[in-house]
């Protein structure tokens, strides 16, 4: 009689085995990972990243342990989140742009807003960044690209941190504003331009190789870290779906395009905060989540256990 074996015998490393299942050592708090998968990272090693509020977790961390962390702009309060005066860059959209301003000529048809009541002068793309008048934003934002060239030409590597596939573009060019937020959007400003959509796969691929082709360009030695945020979405602005799902689809369709991405290319590497986070910690039997109004957010034992490992992987000192 013909029979099917359920357990073929295979040779694995208990990287490639789910912990705790059969013989394989269950989670100790150690993430097990292939050798060499990235960048040698030592402490005179500049690094600069960008994108959502977690790269801001991974900038405070390694500025805490002494690491060559590139920080332009210091005098800047959007400077906070990255290596600039970026701000949060919470789409691939985003984070291209920032690489066509600093290395092309990016000059999208609604430059600056003018909040109708106040009459601040605010930047639709980069997080709520506010300016008294004209002269002073396109004075600050000429500087500002100064700055962000000077760090991404100096970073040896670069972080780069996705967060969502939700974003507000404009219809007449098909540039992306950071969020439909501050005083203009307070106020009452015409946001007829913009309509919200839900970017997919294959257009959030196309960015990020669009970032590689200018950093190909102007950095060529720099290697990039791809990340997936793990925190989730706070709100979503889809009326199909709830937010958990819309989350989920969010990381999922960034996560399957990192992974394209890294395959791609020699010097892109994926580095799994996202996993470490929703899947491993549960694992050690702990939760990942803040408490408090943040609730969508990574606690700090979360934090902490990413960059524990970051180091395990890639640092040599």
């Amino acid at each position: 009689m013909a029979r099917s074996d359920v357990h073929p015998v295979h040779t694995f490393e208990n990287w490639q085995v789910w912990p705790g299942s059969y013989s394989n050592p269950a989670a100790d708090g150690t993430y097990r990972f292939p050798p060499q998968p990235g960048p040698v990272i030592t402490r005179n090693t500049p690094i600069a990243s960008m994108g959502s509020c977690f790269a801001r977790e991974i900038r405070n961390v390694l500025l805490k342990e002494g690491y060559a962390y590139i920080t332009e702009e210091t005098h800047h309060p959007a400077a906070v989140h990255a290596s600039a005066a970026w701000e949060r860059s919470y789409n691939t959209f985003s984070m291209r742009q920032i690489f066509e301003y600093t290395f092309s000529d990016w000059k999208p048809d609604c430059r600056w807003w003018t909040a109708p009541v106040s009459r601040r002068i605010q930047d639709p793309y980069r997080r709520i960044i506010l300016y008294d008048d004209l002269a002073a934003a396109e004075a600050d934002f000429a500087r500002h690209r100064i700055h962000s060239r000077n760090a991404l030409e100096r970073a040896e590597v670069l972080i780069l941190t996705l967060g969502l596939t939700e974003i507000w573009e404009d219809a007449r060019d098909g540039s992306v504003i950071c969020l439909p937020s501050g005083p203009y959007v307070n106020e009452g400003g015409d946001m007829n331009r913009y309509r919200f959509r839900v970017s997919r796969y294959a257009e959030n691929l196309a960015n990020l190789e669009r970032i590689h082709t200018l950093m190909a360009a102007y950095n060529p030695g720099c290697a990039l870290l791809v990340t997936v945020s793990p925190v989730h979405l706070w709100a979503t602005f889809r009326k199909d779906i709830d937010v958990i799902g819309a989350s989920c689809n969010s990381k999922s369709t960034l996560r399957a395009a990192a992974d394209e991405f890294a395959a791609g290319h020699d010097n892109v590497f994926y580095f799994p905060a996202f996993e470490m986070a929703t899947i491993y910690q549960p694992l050690l039997g702990r939760t990942w989540f803040s408490d408090g109004k943040e609730n969508f957010h990574v606690d700090k034992q979360t934090v902490k256990f990413i960059m524990r490992n970051f180091f395990n992987m890639y640092t040599s000192c």
